[in-house]
């Protein structure tokens, strides 16, 4: 069913109330592709998944399409490993707990990730140590104007740094509908990233499963970051950014204990939260939003603000980073 002027608060983890011109909603590849197939062709479209990427500042003219596909199936299944595919709408958290109930291993560090399955690709989701690059097996995409059904594989959707092909050269082109991980029947925990082992044996539990593990991630990621449920927010709102060793050189000049991590590329990551925390940026409140007071890497929206507000103090963020350190922040978090 198409509706119009339709409310986007309950579908935006922001809470940002800004209204959508047109507003459907799929449950199958079908059904997508009648929305698709009878839409105004003049009119640029949305599709909705979890609503937790993305920040929101205008009343939208647009036909925006909530994903509702749901399903998880097992594709194939060896005595090693087990592909299991499942549907672009189905919540991420809601598959990894899926998988770890079964014992299989690979995607339980990345627990209580927000959002769906269809989007974790879109942007190489990540988390204590994990990406969905690294049990990505393909995914199904429906060609926006051709209403073909394509598979693409991992070469293919050329993963980057929460970057994919999907949010460059083919953005705007597909629709997620289903994605595949390969999982291990015989996991090799990881537990060396953050705290996970700490709050490991705070648990007190001796078994290592990743049913452990994923409950610890839980735990640590409930203490850190603010229920959307509660209070607005999309997660990690800037990526961490990545410098030449010239720039860490001049950082470290003046803060000799800056947190880096040596890239492949031979770069170095560095810590958006701890840029911003150490800036004085940590709980500070502007209006109606502000930065989490226990993790400087959420913008939060306390009731009322506007995607406007939320937007000009990241911009003020990224503005007193750069005069401060001379690294420049990039937004995590789509901006329409």
């Amino acid at each position: 069913m198409i509706e119009h002027n339709i409310s986007l608060k309950p579908y935006n983890t922001f809470g940002i109330d800004v209204k959508a011109k047109t507003f459907g909603r799929f449950g199958s590849v079908e059904e997508l592709k009648t929305l698709l197939n009878d839409r105004d062709r003049g009119m640029p479209l949305l599709i909705l998944g979890g609503g937790s990427n993305i920040l929101l500042t205008k009343d939208l003219p647009f036909f925006v399409l909530k994903n509702e596909i749901t399903g998880i199936e097992t594709v194939d299944e060896t005595e090693e490993q087990v592909i299991m595919k499942a549907g672009s709408g189905v919540e991420w958290h809601a598959f990894v707990r899926y998988t770890v109930e079964k014992g299989l291993g690979g995607i339980e560090n990345m627990s209580l990730i927000p959002g769906s399955v269809g989007a974790s690709p879109m942007q190489n989701i990540g988390a204590y140590g994990a990406e969905i690059k690294d049990t990505f097996v393909s995914l199904e995409a429906l060609h926006i104007d051709s209403l073909e059904l394509h598979t693409f594989n991992k070469e293919q959707c050329a993963f980057g740094y929460r970057e994919s092909v999907f949010k460059r050269a083919l953005k705007n082109q597909y629709v997620i509908v289903s994605v595949s991980c390969q999982l291990t029947k015989h996991p090799k925990i990881n537990t060396s990233y953050g705290a996970i082992q700490s709050e490991i044996e705070a648990m007190g539990v001796r078994e290592m499963t990743v049913d452990t593990v994923s409950r610890a991630v839980m735990n640590i990621r409930r203490s850190k970051l603010p229920d959307p449920k509660v209070l607005g927010n999309a997660g990690s709102f800037f990526k961490n950014p990545v410098v030449s060793k010239t720039v860490l050189k001049q950082l470290q000049q003046n803060y000799p204990d800056v947190p880096h991590y040596l890239q492949k590329s031979g770069e170095e990551k560095l810590a958006a939260g701890w840029l911003i925390e150490k800036a004085g940026w940590k709980g500070k409140r502007v209006g109606k939003c502000g930065v989490h007071e226990k993790q400087a890497l959420v913008l939060v929206n306390y009731g009322g603000a506007t995607g406007n507000e939320i937007y000009d103090l990241s911009t003020a963020i990224i503005e007193d980073i750069r005069s401060k350190f001379g690294v420049t922040l990039e937004r995590e978090v789509n901006i329409l």
